[in-house]
Formats: structure tokens, sequence, C-alpha cells
């Protein structure tokens, strides 16, 4: 059966503190009701990024799915993040959150594992100085969001076309994520791995540039601490 979401899947976040300790203290009755109220929701979360990534096809490594609990701590979103079999070493990701205000999608930058990675943040930074280079690429994306890394997940953002032109661009350990969102109240109203199928596809000529090669003295231009 095909799992999708509803405006009220957003609600299992709204709460006061997600810590176990504190759950403890304060609300003891509510831990039990609150961890099967969790896996249910997360193994709905699961399955409905494995109907993505079966809608993308095999050209994207299995989906990292992060669990519904650190062990110490309820988690405030569910998260996972899709990458290119080829590009599996990268913290490049397409990633994917759900919160207690919206499903949001978007191309961004794993800064947790940006040790690990073997394409460094500049890589990634060379989108942004794409969209200056390419007025075609910039209406291509001109009704995506672009918010960046020091933003809450929780705030409003402006779509690219709402901001500067050329765009100022960001040097480490700042840069931009773009992407869309389905707040709470619209996502009844899409097949929720559908629409995340295809917004990564449209986030993926992005998500290329952001590996390739730099040529010296054309990507790092106009840019701002």
């Amino acid at each position: 059966m095909t799992a999708t979401l509803k405006p009220q899947d957003c609600t299992l976040f709204e709460l006061p503190f997600f810590q176990f300790s504190q759950l403890r203290k304060y609300a003891p009755d509510e831990i039990e009701p609150l961890k099967a109220a969790y896996k249910q929701a997360w193994n709905q979360w699961r399955q409905i990024i494995w109907q993505t990534a079966d809608l993308l096809g095999e050209d994207f490594a299995p989906a990292h799915i992060e669990r519904w609990s650190n062990g110490w701590q309820l988690r405030a979103h569910f998260f996972a993040f899709f990458k290119y079999r080829q590009y599996q070493s990268s913290a490049s990701i397409l990633s994917i959150i759900l919160n207690r205000r919206r499903l949001s999608l978007s191309l961004d930058w794993h800064a947790y594992r940006a040790d690990r990675s073997a394409y460094p943040l500049d890589y990634y930074q060379q989108w942004a100085a794409a969209l200056n280079q390419s007025a075609d690429l910039r209406r291509q994306y001109a009704d995506f969001e672009l918010w960046q890394d020091s933003d809450s997940e929780y705030a409003d953002y402006k779509t690219l076309a709402e901001h500067p032109n050329p765009l100022p661009l960001l040097v480490a350990p700042h840069y931009y994520i773009i992407g869309k969102q389905l707040n709470a109240s619209e996502l009844g109203a899409y097949d929720s791995s559908q629409w995340l199928a295809e917004h990564i596809r449209a986030l993926l000529p992005l998500y290329e540039i952001a590996h390739q090669p730099i040529e010296a003295g054309k990507i790092r231009t106009n840019a701002l601490d």
C-alpha cells in the first residue's frame, strides 16, 4: 500500500521537549505512547523514502534514513537524504526533512560529514556561481527557495527570483541551500513520493555541477564572507 504524508503528520513534532531525561521528569506517562507514535510515523516515513527511491532508479545509492531516536532523545524532525552511487563519498546531498512545519526537499551540504568528503565545500559552492553565469539556469530555478546554512529550518525563505542578481556568493564555512517546501496544510494534496522524486530530479543539474572539476579563476568570483 502506498504511503503518503498528511497535515497531521507534522503535529508529531509539536513537543515542549524531546530528551528522555526531561520526559522522565515532567511527563513519564507519555514516554511509551510517544515512542509508539514515533515508531509508527517513522515506519511510514521510511516507506515514503523507499517509494521515492523506487521512482528515482538505479543511479542513486540506497537512501540514508535517520532513525526516530538517537538513544537519548526523540528527533525534532525526520531526516533522509539521497546521493548518486558515484558520489557516495561526497557531502553534497539531496536532503529531505519533515518537521513540525513542513516537508522540505533541498540540495544541501552535509556539514557533519564534511571531514570525510572527497569533494570539498568549494565544489558544492559551484552551483551558486553557475546561477550567476547562466541566465537560463537562473530562470529554471527562479521559483525554488534559497537560504543560507545559518537560517533556521523553520524560517520563511525567499525564492531565487527574490534574491539579488547576481547572487552574492558565500565562502566557507557558509553556503547556500536551494529547494522546495510543502507546508503542513498542503501535504494531503500531493503524493509525497511523487513530489519528492519530481523535485529531486529538478535539482539534479545543480547537484551534478557540485561535483564538476573546478576551473581556476572561473568559480570563486563575486565571493563574500
